[in-house]
């Protein structure tokens, strides 16, 4: 009897572990928006676990997510960057809160910076510092694509946000695989 109940409180205590990982998962690594996602990496070419990963650093999928600095929605774009996305795009009109034109604007420039900078890393860099200061740093530190990583990188906030999209990366390649 003493063996059943021994065994019955190991079972228990491994679906208690179990679920606890499962819900830790769910919320550090939260998926919504599937299909904005998926159709906005077949339409401009970057990889969905690059999309969400990028989604969870900015804005831990909150829709209604704006930054102090103005950044908003999903993929926290700024006001002034959508607005030249959305003309490269013809979009005559958008709103930044609904999640479709959100991701589809933020992958879109992400797309941009990968095409810009050839390296995802360095696209990642740029996406949340901004191109001109991160083409200024690679220049003022002769760096190239090769030999960029976290010790390099002249801003904490960016050394961290590529840490994490690229720790994200990882989690969402199984989501998408």
């Amino acid at each position: 009897m003493k063996v059943k109940l021994q065994l019955l409180f190991l079972g228990f205590a491994i679906l208690i572990v179990i679920a606890m990982t499962f819900f830790m998962y769910a919320l550090f690594y939260p998926l919504k928006y599937q299909d904005y996602i998926l159709t906005a990496s077949l339409t401009y070419n970057v990889k969905p676990e690059v999309i969400a990963s990028v989604i969870n650093a900015e804005s831990s999928f909150n829709s209604e997510a704006v930054s102090s600095k103005g950044a908003v929605g999903l993929m926290q774009v700024m006001p002034s960057t959508a607005e030249y996305l959305a003309q490269q795009l013809n979009l005559s009109t958008y709103d930044l809160f609904e999640p479709e034109i959100n991701i589809m604007l933020g992958s879109y420039y992400l797309s941009y910076l990968i095409d810009q900078f050839g390296d995802l890393k360095i696209a990642v860099c740029a996406y949340n510092a901004g191109p001109n200061r991160v083409r200024k740093w690679l220049n003022e530190q002769n760096i190239s694509d090769k030999n960029i990583n976290e010790f390099n990188i002249p801003y904490a906030e960016t050394r961290n946000y590529l840490k994490k999209v690229l720790k994200n990366i990882n989690f969402y390649q199984n989501c998408f695989n």
